[in-house]
């Protein structure tokens, strides 16, 4: 794979990588569907003139999806390498007069893209959106070859982290430092977007809320050409901001400026209320629509202050999930329908956060949960920045000696890692700076924070993260058991302390459960020393359940077992007024590698990879809910659905 221009989705982008919209000046055209597809194991494809001809032996596979459980072999599911996808689309002629772009969703882990045979550009990175112009390699109103070459391998330069080794017969295969399935291959939608050449490219926004009910929007746009910024002389911006009602809240003239709402309807927890914003690029001299360009925002203010996380003022408790994009077949492919569905389990347990765990999610479910109301923790993709196959076994490790990891003491994390992870966050903060849904930003999940080589590292990711949000919203990372109290040395970098725990399974589980409540007890009590004037929210926390293993007396892997040890954290937790969230892991199953220590998959889930409930969800309704044990207000589809 080659290392090309990326399309890095900033303030001098070229529109194509804001949310795709149909408006009077933009158009979209849908790739997906049947796309050609090709492992290429021995990388003999570009040499071979792939990129121009086409995939020879190619077979069909649906866009977006992961390729590897599209397969009944297994070398198929677990390849590791340069792999192809081939379409074709036609550029329509009436589009000559605009800037022609393919944006990719996603393209999971880099890619290069070729049309017509011709490269016209590259992208590192497997879950934020990109775009490649190419207005010069089309031929308008007629088929067009797109071929992009994928691949999946895995290093301690890519996130997320691991390796890629080969087996006896010369067969490369991965291993992953983080312990969920490494799905690979276009798992997000792919467009045709047709933009004018003067364009919106990108916009933030900033919120001042009063006492008097008013509030101001202050906003930013970035306008301009291909390779230039800023407006043609005599042109102008104009923006508007119109309420749900479809009244205009607000308007304003240029690319800066302060929106008055007098009446202002806040975005609130579990209860949204979105304002549409529309930039438009008026010509200076006939007065014509240029550009447009519309979003919705939610007028709300995010803060920690002391112990507590504030959400317009008021303090919120965190209650929700760790989760993963993941289904059946799919794999780690946008699924709408799996979408909705976890967000009904959610709201019928009564949460009202998750964590993009561990990478950025679609941007479909982020607007799901601008809508809905739900608080994001949203996190990049760096996840396995620990030397270990095995991550989740290492908390029951406490000697220095025998971790012999030493991840950011390799030259390259601090250079090459330390690049794609800088640039990874450029990215998420500006797809997703504008939701408000977003509260908080994880930059990293379970690090060898306990290891004094990971401080420098972490100075830089921090001091880089706080240049990007203009919204100021707080930073944090995940802390592993392995770098518990006492040992971890980064934690003054987090305004708030994010702790994954597993007291009572990887450590003292089953019959030891009172153990595991004194040692998680004390080093709660260590922590409240250290950091006294923090937030914590638990982000990982559960125990694997095999659905319909009943024990009396419980047994490890039952569900009584599992509703045993959520009891015993919870008390944990609410022994301290610092903890103001909790979420649980996972909100379902989900596929992991293979291994002994995986019944084809992680069990954690209060629900099942089909999407059914386990006891622990009942638990965690009757904690979460006031209807908790209502039956009856399960009968039917009920308000969520009037």
């Amino acid at each position: 794979m080659t290392n090309g221009t990326n399309g890095t989705n900033d303030d001098t982008n070229d529109g194509a990588l804001l949310y795709p919209r149909v408006t009077a000046t933009r158009r979209i055209q849908g790739l997906d569907g049947m796309w050609r597809f090709r492992l290429d194991p021995e990388g003999e494809g570009e040499r071979d003139g792939w990129p121009g001809n086409g995939l020879p032996d190619a077979t069909q596979v649906p866009v977006p999806a992961s390729f590897n459980d599209l397969f009944t072999d297994k070398r198929t599911r677990e390849y590791t390498g340069d792999f192809w996808y081939e379409t074709e689309f036609t550029a329509p002629g009436e589009w000559r007069d605009k800037d022609l772009f393919v944006r990719f969703d996603a393209a999971t882990h880099r890619a290069d893209v070729f049309v017509n045979g011709v490269r016209v550009g590259s992208h590192e990175g497997g879950f934020t959106p990109f775009a490649v112009r190419v207005n010069d390699a089309v031929r308008w109103n007629e088929p067009n070859r797109l071929v992009v070459q994928l691949n999946n391998e895995l290093s301690h330069a890519s996130l997320p982290a691991g390796t890629t080794g080969t087996l006896p017969d010369g067969t490369k295969v991965s291993g992953p430092y983080f312990d969920f399935f490494n799905y690979a291959g276009l798992q997000r939608p792919v467009r045709l977007v047709a933009v004018p050449h003067e364009a919106v490219r990108g916009y933030t926004t900033t919120y001042e809320i009063r006492k008097d009910g008013s509030a101001i929007v202050r906003y930013t746009v970035a306008v301009g050409s291909v390779g230039t910024k800023g407006l043609k002389s005599g042109d102008t911006i104009r923006v508007r901001l119109i309420d749900e009602a479809g009244n205009v809240a607000a308007s304003a003239e240029g690319a800066e400026g302060a929106l008055a709402v007098a009446h202002a309807r806040l975005w609130n927890v579990r209860d949204a209320h979105l304002y549409r914003i529309e930039f438009t690029i008026l010509d200076g001299e006939s007065g014509e629509i240029i550009d447009e360009y519309r979003d919705e925002i939610g007028i709300r203010a995010v803060e920690v202050r002391g112990r507590e996380i504030l959400v317009n003022g008021r303090p919120v408790y965190l209650k929700g999930f760790g989760r993963h994009e993941d289904s059946a077949i799919n794999g780690r492919g946008e699924n709408l329908a799996v979408v909705k569905r976890d967000f009904e389990l959610m709201k019928w347990c009564g949460a009202n956060s998750f964590r993009t765990s561990h990478y950025p999610y679609s941007e479909e479910e982020l607007r799901l949960a601008d809508r809905e109301g739900f608080l994001v923790i949203d996190e990049v993709a760096a996840v396995g920045f620990m030397k270990s196959l095995m991550n989740f076994l290492d908390a029951a490790n406490d000697d220095d000696a025998d971790r012999g990891r030493g991840f950011f003491d390799d030259p390259e994390v601090m250079t090459r890692t330390l690049e794609v992870h800088k640039a990874a966050l450029d990215e998420l903060f500006t797809r997703d700076r504008n939701h408000p849904s977003v509260i908080m930003w994880s930059l990293m999940n379970e690090p060898d924070s306990a290891s004094e080589s990971a401080v420098p590292y972490f100075h830089a990711i921090f001091d880089h993260a706080r240049t990007l949000d203009p919204q100021r919203r707080p930073l944090t990372y995940t802390n592993l058991m392995m770098a518990a109290a006492g040992r971890d040395r980064c934690h003054g970098f987090a305004d708030v302390i994010c702790l994954n725990r597993y007291y009572g399974w990887y450590v003292q589980g089953g019959y030891q459960l009172a153990g595991a409540k004194a040692a998680f007890t004390a080093e709660m009590d260590r922590w409240m020393e250290l950091e006294p004037d923090k937030p914590f929210v638990f982000t990982e926390y559960g125990a694997d359940t095999a659905a319909g293993v009943h024990k009396l007396p419980s047994v490890q892997w039952s569900e009584e077992y599992q509703c045993e040890y959520l009891r015993m954290q919870h008390e944990v937790f609410d022994a301290y007024p610092a903890v103001v969230g909790e979420q649980m892991w996972n909100l379902c199953d989900f596929q992991t590698g293979e291994g002994i220590m995986r019944v084809d998959g992680n069990r954690k889930g209060a629900f099942t990879r089909d999407r059914q409930p386990k006891a622990a969800a009942f638990l965690l309704r009757a904690r979460w809910t006031d209807a908790g044990t209502d039956a009856d207000a399960d009968a039917g589809v009920g308000s969520d659905a009037a």
